[in-house]
């Protein structure tokens, strides 16, 4: 049931036109069973002072690429409606030409390009106008009776228009039926949605939900849960179960989608997703087609629908099935596309977007968790009008050619043109230990500048969450994740890596930062001091990287290990021997690593950084002072000291090693490993030799 968030006291503060407008596209865009994430667009005829200072008619009109949701005032377009009108006259006009006249008719040449569906809008002689894709009106407009229970439920107040591709035909065929039908109050768009209108900006609004209302309790009285989607077929396994069966296929099937481009990968168990993928009917419904063309881009035509009986709970099985399953669907998507390109078409990543998984819910994919998690949105939307239309009658949806011309067509490419370009770690994961640190965080910040997606991983969990949070805020929702982790502790690594594994699908690179230190003359080194450090620099850089090799072995397409050593790791440090031994047993774990990895695409290399004493809990500890007094100076002067001792009479900052670390993980590396790489000004006694 749509509710209604119209603030007549908010409304009241609004001065009129483009800002009535935001506010009417943000509350239709805020229920997505109302309007689709990037879909539906809005309008408003307002008036205006143009560049001459003439009084002129202009149509506000949501700009190409924005979501109704989120859009401001910035993402609308202006147009002059004397330019456009005289169109309504013409019998045709392809969508090129059609863009490039709209292109003439902006009042500004800084505002979006305006949406495929601007001249709908503008014929309808109406002051503010509404086009969305409810669940409800696309259930009705994809049952294979939706004309017929139109007239049961609007009678003659609806205009129906026959499937056709958006543009300037479907434009015109909408206003000559609304105008041929003085009664009409709504337009039902063939397997595509809704366009509603008012003299007001509330009354256009509360219009669109009146409309759905009443499509609503049509369906909801004819809908038996008992026998949706043909009853059920399976039983959903129990919550952990499933999250146990995620995580052993998730990185299987990251691996068997990303051959072409890496995915990111969201787990949805919701329950109307459980609903349908245990179903009888879901295996076929799901191959029907898409539930309305705007989720054609994100979606594809077809789910990967993964036959499976939860009940026999074998995974090896389901494994084979998912491998097999994702191979097969890229086949056939592959022949879909030869079998309807037009010249100079260029085929997209050939993997499902959605993979369908009896007993254990639905997996995404996307070249981000956003995107992911925009496919699952959308086909939650999709899962909704399949019961809505199954309900009604028989569900149908495009012909395979008009699918591929909407997921093909250039003004819808043209959105996914405004995305920014992908940068060095686009698609990959970052794992990082000690990430709340000094270094740690620093690397985090460096590998979201360059695109990834970043899981912080640190015993301080209250500091890793903090992080999360702040770099949340300004990369977006959810590329970083905060987990707790005592790196000594085998069962803590292994969970870490399964919430890693839940939230992305998978981890591309490690880096190895998680420390500590400690000083003591030899004969005065306890051998709880040595168990400490060896504890967690050695054993504990074994345990993260032996996770991750495991899980970059099941994702097969290679990944990046990097540890952090230090200059101790290759110089015998005064007062130091336990940190030393265990910072050298590090590397030399590293070079092992990477002799064993090549052959799986996996790097492992080592950066041996000196002296980081900027935001270090290490060097705000009492390392500070014991390697103070190690040199017989007071610890405040210890960062000029370690400057001067340096060939370049520089200082290191948490920074210098964040950039040799992204440079190790990134293409620039791609042939190096089992490689060290000193950043410490350059201090003699440790050049490598």
């Amino acid at each position: 049931m749509p509710s209604n968030l119209w603030n007549n006291s908010k409304a009241s503060q609004l001065t009129g036109g483009l800002e009535e407008l935001v506010y009417r596209s943000n509350l239709l865009g805020t229920d997505r069973s109302v309007a689709n994430w990037g879909g539906g667009n809005t309008s408003t005829k307002t008036t205006i002072t143009d560049f001459r200072g003439r009084s002129i008619e202009v149509m506000y009109v949501k700009g190409s690429g924005s979501d109704l949701a989120t859009m401001k005032a910035g993402n609308f377009t202006g147009l002059n409606l004397e330019d456009i009108r005289p169109l309504f006259e013409r019998e045709t006009m392809s969508d090129e030409e059609m863009v490039a006249y709209l292109g003439h008719c902006m009042v500004d040449s800084k505002h979006p390009r305006a949406s495929i569906e601007t001249l709908l809008h503008a014929f309808l002689p109406f002051k503010h106008v509404d086009h969305t894709h409810p669940d409800a009106i696309i259930s009705l407009c994809c049952a294979d009776n939706g004309k017929e229970l139109a007239k049961e439920i609007y009678g003659d107040r609806f205009v129906w228009v026959p499937y056709i591709r958006p543009g300037f035909s479907l434009s015109r065929m909408i206003a000559q039926g609304v105008l041929a039908n003085p009664k009409a109050e709504l337009v039902l768009m063939e397997k595509h949605g809704l366009v509603t209108w008012g003299d007001t900006s509330e009354a256009s609004y509360l219009k669109t939900l009146a409309v759905i209302q009443e499509a609503e309790d049509f369906i909801e009285a004819k809908v038996k849960e008992e026998t949706l989607f043909g009853g059920a077929k399976y039983q959903a396994l129990s919550a952990e179960e499933r999250q146990q069966i995620a995580v052993q296929i998730m990185p299987v099937i990251r691996g068997a989608v990303s051959n072409e481009k890496k995915m990111i990968l969201t787990y949805d168990d919701a329950a109307d997703v459980l609903q349908f993928v245990n179903s009888k009917d879901a295996a076929s419904l799901s191959q029907v087609g898409a539930a309305c063309p705007d989720h054609l881009v994100h979606t594809k035509m077809k789910p990967l629908f993964v036959e499976w009986d939860p009940a026999s709970g074998d995974v090896t099985a389901l494994t084979a099935a998912v491998k097999s399953g994702v191979e097969a669907y890229k086949a056939e998507y592959q022949a879909y596309f030869q079998r309807n390109c037009n010249d100079g078409d260029q085929i997209f990543e050939s993997a499902p977007r959605v993979i369908l998984i009896p007993g254990v819910g639905m997996i995404n994919t996307g070249k981000s968790w956003s995107m992911s998690k925009v496919s699952g949105a959308l086909y939650h939307r999709a899962i909704s009008v399949m019961r809505g239309a199954t309900a009604l009658g028989q569900f149908v949806s495009l012909s395979e050619n008009e699918s591929y011309n909407v997921e093909y067509w250039p003004l819808e490419l043209y959105k996914l043109s405004l995305a920014p370009a992908e940068a060095e770690f686009s698609r990959k994961v970052a794992f990082i230990t000690g990430g709340a640190g000094g270094i740690g965080s620093a690397t985090c910040r460096q590998f979201l500048k360059d695109g990834a997606h970043v899981v912080i991983a640190d015993l301080n969990i209250e500091g890793a969450e903090k992080l999360a949070q702040e770099l949340n805020a300004q990369y977006g929702e959810a590329r970083v994740t905060a987990v707790k982790i005592d790196v000594t502790d085998e069962e803590q690594v292994a969970a870490a890596f399964r919430q890693s594994i839940l939230a992305y699908g998978g981890v591309d690179i490690v880096v190895n930062n998680a420390g500590l230190a400690t000083s003591s003359p030899f004969d005065q080194t306890s051998l709880k001091e040595w168990n400490l450090n060896m504890n967690v620099l050695a054993t504990g850089y074994f345990l993260i990287a032996r996770e991750a090799f495991r899980l970059m072995k099941q994702q097969s397409i290679g990944g990046n290990m990097v540890f952090v050593g230090s200059k101790n790791s290759i110089y015998a440090g005064k007062n130091a021997s336990a940190y030393s031994t265990a910072k050298a047993a590090e590397v030399h774990l590293a070079r092992c690593i990477a002799a064993e990895g090549g052959e799986f695409g996996i790097r492992v290399n080592s950066v041996l950084p000196d002296a980081i004493l900027q935001g270090s809990a290490i060097w705000n500890s009492g390392w500070r002072n014991e390697r103070a007094a190690a040199y017989n100076i007071e610890p405040d002067q210890l960062e000029e000291y370690y400057r001067k001792r340096t060939t370049l009479l520089v200082n290191i900052y948490p920074q210098d090693i964040a950039d040799a670390i992204a440079f190790f993980a990134s293409s620039k590396a791609e042939k190096t490993t089992g490689c060290m790489m000193t950043v410490d000004g350059g201090v003699p006694a440790a050049f490598t030799r």
